[in-house]
């Protein structure tokens, strides 16, 4: 895409968004929509290939780096020295651009959480599940829920799957078997139960609908509207106290921008704290490493990063009940072709169709564990172990992790990344938790109707049941979920680690606010795209107010 309004001497705006994921799409487009002039600027590309708007597209391009940064991160003692791959998307749309799609709000009291963390009591920018469901419900055009918790109308696209495999549905059949009842709603009342998860996916085409298609679209012949793409911004530019504009790369080229009103970040759980640091906003320790004259002293600035972490269950199947080899040669034809003439078949489905929320340690009323069911045999590619093949792989996912990594600067060189410190398992009750949704996977594989199914467990493999050689397992199997947050989060005035107040403010600064993940708290317990577009949209009324 290339740079729209800005001429020569015509470098300025009310608001300059750096980044141009979902967040940024949400904010772009509420405040071009009141009226003001808005610069985006994103570093990846602006479009993807076609076959990304199919909801199994992405998966061919999830171990590429095409749309992702591949962040490498620090060795993990408590990991036996692994540092596992962190992906984030690099192109326009972000993480709703190149992710699996599924939509899942988290659980209310996340939410009252967050309200109770940043609020200390006070109305202002309140973050309780009772103020955030509005923007929940305003967004969504549900396929077919409505009433109390879903919006009909809105301009992000919720719908079902257009193909569920025989896997996917001998699970969901197993688990209400097994005393877990039938969830038709997870973004309902409560998300405890087994059932099919909703995505952003539009049931009037069978695309994904990513925060382009919903939010940026609409306003992108918007003369108010610049975006550039393939631009790094390598520094905020401060006057005083104050956030004026910031300096970006594009091309082998160095160019300013400047903001009348506000700069906002939206960069990304990595590099929204990484350019506050390098523009001198953060710890003192860590700017005067890097030799980064101190602006703004922000202890909190790259601590609190929070993901949600997974560890695998493999078993081979006695025959073909889900998508092994439907990527390659004629099925890979036929799908294609079905999902062009019907928007059927299995290329209208992401791969990974249901999920159960529960507890394995019995409180089901706060579900620890979001435990998916993907109907092939599927790891990431630095664990070793198992070759794809027939089979099913049962993921079970920590919801609300205890451990707290941080994000530091590998230097003061603005393109080099930052260095990822993820801490998974620092805390013994994550590892705790882990091993229990893992051991009651094992359960789910020996039950009917899926034992039927089931040829054997190959990963860990069924010789391995000591609580040392589990552990073992899932220290070395354990990835990321794709749901970084907290890097920069919000808090109340009494909080000396908090970086934004509850209108999402840098703390010492005027101009300068955050709008993307890095600005929760606490994860929520479940996916994170749907509350990340909820709490841009609300940061749209805090900024226009």
């Amino acid at each position: 895409m290339s740079i729209r309004n800005e001429t020569a001497g015509q470098g300025r705006y009310d608001y300059i968004l750096v980044g141009g994921g979902s967040s940024a799409c949400v904010v772009a487009a509420g405040l071009v929509e009141s009226g003001a002039r808005v610069l985006m600027l994103e570093r990846g590309p602006a479009k993807v290939s076609p076959i990304m708007h199919f909801p199994a597209g992405y998966m061919k391009f999830l171990a590429k780096d095409t749309y992702l940064s591949m962040h490498a991160t620090a060795p993990q003692p408590q990991l036996d020295g692994r540092g596992p791959i962190v992906p984030q998307g690099k192109v326009l749309g972000g993480g709703s651009t190149v992710n699996a799609m599924v939509y899942m709000r988290g659980q209310a009291a996340d939410f009252d959480l967050w309200n109770a963390l940043v609020t200390d009591g006070e109305n202002d920018g309140a973050w309780s599940y009772r103020d955030i469901l509005p923007y929940f419900k305003a967004q969504e055009d549900n396929d077919h829920l409505a009433g109390e918790y879903h919006g009909v109308g809105g301009p992000l696209k919720i719908s079902h799957l257009g193909h569920t495999s025989a896997m996917t549905r001998a699970y969901v059949k197993t688990l209400q078997g097994m005393g877990i009842p039938y969830n038709p709603d997870f973004n309902g009342e409560s998300p405890f139960g087994v059932g099919f998860m909703q995505h952003t996916i539009d049931w009037r085409t069978r695309r994904r609908c990513s925060a382009v298609d919903a939010f940026l679209a609409p306003v992108m012949g918007n003369p108010l509207l610049t975006i550039v793409t393939g631009a790094t911004v390598t520094a905020i530019r401060m006057d005083g106290d104050r956030a004026v504009g910031v300096d970006y790369a594009r091309g082998g080229a160095s160019t300013s921008a400047f903001a009348d009103s506000e700069v906002i970040l939206a960069a990304g759980a990595y590099q929204t704290p990484k350019l506050l640091m390098l523009s001198g906003i953060g710890p003192e320790d860590e700017l005067n490493r890097h030799g980064i004259g101190v602006r703004v002293a922000l202890s909190g600035v790259g601590r609190n990063l929070q993901d949600h972490y997974e560890c695998p269950v493999v078993a081979t199947t006695r025959g073909s009940y889900g998508y092994y080899g439907q990527d390659r040669g004629w099925p890979m034809i036929r799908a294609g072709l079905q999902y062009l003439l019907f928007k059927s078949g299995p290329a209208s489905t992401t791969g990974v169709e249901t999920c159960a929320f529960h507890d394995p340690e019995g409180n089901n009323d706060w579900p620890t564990i979001q435990m998916f069911c993907v109907p092939t045999v599927y790891l990431d590619r630095d664990v070793m172990g198992a070759d794809p093949g027939d089979g099913v792989t049962i993921n079970s996912l920590l919801l609300r992790p205890k451990s707290r990594g941080s994000v530091t600067l590998a230097s003061g060189d603005p393109f080099a990344d930052p260095v990822v410190d993820t801490r998974i398992f620092s805390h013994p009750d994550d590892l705790r938790v882990t091993m229990a949704g893992l051991r009651y996977a094992r359960t789910v594989l020996a039950a009917s109707p899926m034992r039927e199914l089931i040829d054997r467990e190959i990963f860990p493999g069924a010789e391995v049941t000591s609580d040392e050689a589990i552990a073992a397992h899932c220290r070395r199997t354990v990835k990321t979920g794709y749901h970084p947050v907290g890097t920069c989060r919000m808090g109340h005035d009494g909080d000396p680690d908090a970086v934004l107040d509850s209108r999402l403010r840098v703390r010492g600064t005027r101009g300068l606010r955050v709008i993307d993940a890095s600005l929760m708290p606490t994860i929520v317990s479940g996916n994170t795209n749907a509350a990340v577009l909820a709490a841009a949209a609300k940061a749209t009324d805090l900024i226009l107010s």
